[in-house]
C-alpha cells in the first residue's frame, strides 16, 4: 500500500550520521479492490484510516472524488521504486504521536518507530508505555493504537545494485548484491 521513492533529489540523512541517507515514505497509495489500480492517497493522516480499515471496508477507486475504475491508475507499481506494502487493520496512529518507517540500508525490513507529541523517539510498546505512565494528559491514549509491524519491501522493486546482508554458514556479516550478474 505505500511507496518509497527510489533516489530522492536531496535525501534527507540521519542525525547519528550525516553520510547515511534516511529512507522513508514519500508517497502513499492504496490498490482499488475491484480494478486493482494503484491510487495515490494525498495525506498519511487519510492513508491510515484507509488501511485501518481495510479489511471491513476495502479500498475502491470511487472513493476519491472525480475518480473511477474507468480512470487510469495514477501510479504503477514497478521498479522505479522500491515500493513496501503494508499490513491492512494497523490502527491509526494517535493523535499527536507520528508513526516513522525506515527502510534499512540494506533493504531487508522497514523499521517502525513512534514519535511522541515532545519529540522522543519511541521503539517499543514497552517505551510507549512508560511515556503514557509518565506524562498523566495521555492517560487516554490507548496502548494497542501503537503497532510496530514493518511493511513488507517488495523484493521486485529492490533496486538492483542493493548490498544486501546474506547469511552463508553462520556468518551474517557477508555481503552480496541481491541480483548477481549472469
Amino acid at each position: 500500500m505505500a511507496l518509497k521513492e527510489r533516489s530522492p533529489e536531496t535525501p534527507k540523512t540521519s542525525s547519528k550520521n550525516p553520510r547515511v541517507a534516511v529512507r522513508s515514505i514519500d508517497t502513499y497509495a492504496a490498490q482499488c479492490d475491484k480494478c486493482l489500480k494503484w491510487r495515490v492517497i494525498a495525506t498519511e493522516e487519510e492513508y491510515e484510516e484507509i488501511r485501518s480499515k481495510m479489511e471491513e471496508s476495502p479500498f475502491v477507486c470511487n472513493r476519491k472524488p472525480g475518480v473511477s475504475c474507468d480512470d487510469p491508475a495514477d501510479i504503477e507499481y514497478n521498479a522505479t521504486r522500491t515500493w513496501v506494502i503494508d499490513r491492512p487493520g494497523i490502527p491509526k496512529t494517535p493523535e499527536g504521536f507520528k508513526r516513522s518507517l525506515v527502510l534499512r540500508r540494506d533493504f531487508s525490513k522497514m523499521d517502525a518507530y513512534y514519535i511522541t507529541p515532545t519529540g522522543k523517539k519511541l521503539r517499543t510498546r514497552n517505551e510507549i508505555a512508560a511515556f503514557i505512565d509518565a506524562n498523566p494528559k495521555y492517560k487516554d491514549v490507548n496502548l494497542s493504537d501503537f503497532n510496530f509491524t514493518s511493511p513488507k519491501v517488495m523484493e521486485d522493486t529492490i533496486p538492483e545494485d542493493a548490498v544486501r546482508k546474506v547469511s552463508s554458514s553462520g556468518n551474517g556479516n557477508k555481503r552480496k548484491a541481491l541480483k548477481d550478474a549472469a
